[in-house]
Order: structure tokens, then sequence, then C-alpha cells
């Protein structure tokens, strides 16, 4: 029988724990996941965070868009809508996009380029948008292939 009672779990240990502040728990996993993973990735880990973690991880890791824009999905779209404050925006504006993220290049500035994350993979061909008051609506189709493969397991 495996010794439950010692290591890991002596009372040396035990104690540790208990005067280990949850704050600084949190900051330590933080770092080691941004050393990790990518930042792409770890931003959509924080948007579980609590309101305020997000505020402290947006001020603290990027930068403040310069543009205002919503993402919202349905059962076969992903919706994204971008404020047009300018109607000049629409003559330089580029929109790309990937199987997860929205592009858009050329605003406010020429050499702004805005990233925006999407929140379920897209296909790449049937992308729409469509300007009316001041909002540019881009409808993306849902990517419905899940692409799945079965893995067999063998007995060692």
């Amino acid at each position: 029988m495996f010794p439950w009672n010692q290591f890991p779990f002596s009372k040396e240990m035990k104690s540790k724990m208990k005067q280990m502040d949850q704050a600084e728990v949190n900051d330590y996993v933080q770092s080691m996941l941004g050393k990790v993973f990518p930042n792409d990735i770890m931003g959509n880990f924080s948007r579980q965070d609590s309101s305020e973690d997000k505020k402290e991880h947006n001020a603290n890791h990027h930068r403040p868009s310069k543009i205002q824009y919503s993402v919202f999905e349905t059962h076969k779209f992903v919706f994204v809508r971008i404020k047009i404050k300018h109607e000049k925006w629409l003559k330089q504006l580029k929109i790309y996009h990937t199987s997860n993220q929205l592009i858009i290049e050329h605003i406010p500035e020429y050499d702004d380029k805005e990233i925006i994350t999407l929140p379920a993979l897209v296909n790449k061909k049937g992308a729409k948008a469509d300007y009316q008051d001041e909002v540019l609506e881009v409808k993306l189709y849902k990517s419905m292939d899940r692409q799945l493969s079965e893995i067999h397991v063998t007995d060692v």
C-alpha cells in the first residue's frame, strides 16, 4: 500500500498550502501559463476571469482597441458588428478572416490592425459584410464539420 501520510501529503506541505495567498497562487499560475501558451490562447483563458481580473489583464497585457465592436454567435452564424465613426473608413477598410479570427486593417488609421478572436470556428467561404446606420455587420457561417478522428486504444 502507498503511504498516503507521507510525501507529498506531509504535515509540512499541508501547513505551507494553508499559508499561501490565493492571489499569489493565481499570479504564479497565470505567469507559468503565459510562458507555455501563446498570447492569443491566453486571451481565451482570461475571459473566464472575474470582471476585475479582466480589467487588470487588459490593462497589463493588451493595448486597448481603437475601434468599437461586438461579437456574438447564433446556431449557424458568428456576427461581428463594428462601429464605423466616419464613412471614409469604408473606403480604406480591409477585412480578412481565418477559421477562428477576424482581421480588420486600416481603421481608424491606415497603419492600424485589429485581430478579433471568434467564439467558434467558421467556414472559409460565404462571409458577408453589410453597412447600415454607422454599423458594419460581418456575418460568417459557422463550421459544422468537426473533423473528429477516433483513436484506437490498445492493451499493453
